[in-house]
């Protein structure tokens, strides 16, 4: 059975976590989340199987040859990240709407592959200065991860245009308003 994917994509502080975390909760009879797999450390309290399925690289590189991923990609030096599509399976078997927070690339990877079943959102942060104070105030990054995120973040702005929809998050309330009213008109739509 093939259902619809949902995908929030934005630039690392941008909010999308936060967004699918209160969608989550506001419709959990009807979406479930995409646990992604990843080659990089769990950070804080990330667990396997909940946050993550943490792989080490051999085991990711070994799932990209059996072509078990729908999307995959580096992205960051020598990590790893990927949809699994027996994940995406998974879901759709409960009769649920596959919810993603992914990087910018894969989204718009997921949202190439299964066009008109998935709708794609960008969350458009306020600017890079607030994006950095996000992710200084995290505490979970080193200063040199965090210009890399800076880095990676300017590029990510530029591809904005390519997705459904931009949702701005200047405000937390608004923006998750705005996203359960995007979410749902999606969900009911034939």
């Amino acid at each position: 059975m093939q259902g619809k994917l949902i995908i929030f994509s934005a630039p690392s502080g941008a909010g999308k976590t936060t967004i699918v975390h209160h969608l989550l909760k506001t419709f959990p009879d009807k979406l479930a989340f995409s646990i992604s797999a990843t080659t990089r450390q769990a950070r804080g309290n990330e667990q396997h199987e909940k946050d993550y399925y943490f792989v080490t690289k051999d085991e990711f590189l070994h799932k990209v040859a059996k072509h078990e991923f729908a999307e995959f990609e580096e992205v960051y030096s020598g990590t790893f990240y990927g949809t699994l599509k027996s994940e995406i399976q998974r879901i759709w078997d409960e009769g649920k709407t596959v919810i993603f927070d992914l990087d910018v690339e894969g989204g718009l990877r997921l949202k190439k592959k299964y066009d008109a079943d998935a709708l794609a959102i960008f969350v458009d942060p306020p600017s890079l200065e607030v994006l950095l104070e996000r992710l200084n105030k995290r505490g979970t990054d080193s200063v040199e991860k965090i210009k890399e995120r800076i880095n990676k973040a300017e590029k990510e702005l530029s591809y904005a245009s390519k997705f459904d929809v931009i949702l701005e998050n200047n405000k937390l309330d608004d923006a998750c308003s705005k996203a359960e009213e995007m979410v749902l008109n999606f969900m009911n739509k034939k």
